[in-house]
């Protein structure tokens, strides 16, 4: 009986550049805490990047809109915000490649 073995090389794709966006995005309101709402951004950033929303992506948007209000509400740092808007770039190719617009 053979064992399945890891493979020694990956494919970079749109995929992981989302997930790459989404871990600087929630670091920085991590290291930014304390701005009002950051807790509930928070929540919604682990929500976003749950199984079930990354394999529905559709669900993801409505999720970027309530994170954004959140920030914007709470007057996250500049640094959130373009974080913020790195995630919404890439989710907007993502959509593109994957979902045909």
């Amino acid at each position: 009986m053979s064992f399945p073995t890891e493979p020694t090389q990956y494919n970079k794709t749109i995929f992981s550049d989302l997930q790459g966006a989404w871990g600087v995005f929630r670091q920085s309101v991590i290291d930014a805490w304390g701005f009002p709402g950051c807790d509930k951004v928070v929540f919604h950033i682990d929500e976003a990047m749950s199984w079930e929303t990354v394999r529905n992506l559709t669900l993801m948007s409505p999720l970027i809109l309530i994170i954004r209000n959140l920030c914007i509400q709470g007057k996250a740092p500049e640094e959130v915000m373009e974080n913020l808007e790195d995630v919404s770039e890439i989710y907007d190719e993502v959509v593109l490649e994957h979902l045909g617009g």
